[in-house]
C-alpha cells in the first residue's frame, strides 16, 4: 500500500527556475558558476566546467547545490 504524496507549497524563489539558467555558488572557497539542469524540491543539479569541477573536488562536472546556497547570475 503506497501513501499518497502531499503536495508542499514552493517558494516563489524556486518556481522561478528554469533549466539552462545560469547560477553562481561558493564550495571551498571558490565561486563557481554553473548551468541547471534539473531542479528538485531541495535543491539543484548544476552542470559545471571539468576546471571547476577539479578545483572543488567534484567527482564529475555536475553536483547538486540547495535553493539557498546559489544566486542567479
Amino acid at each position: 500500500m503506497a501513501f499518497p504524496r502531499k503536495e508542499k507549497e514552493v517558494s516563489d524563489f524556486v518556481a522561478e527556475r528554469k533549466i539552462d539558467e545560469k547560477i553562481s555558488f561558493v564550495r571551498n572557497e571558490y565561486e563557481v558558476n554553473g548551468t541547471i539542469v534539473k531542479i528538485l524540491e531541495n535543491s539543484v543539479i548544476v552542470e559545471i566546467s571539468s576546471k571547476d569541477a577539479e578545483r572543488i573536488g567534484a567527482a564529475s562536472n555536475l553536483t547538486v547545490v540547495a535553493h539557498k546556497n546559489y544566486s542567479v547570475v
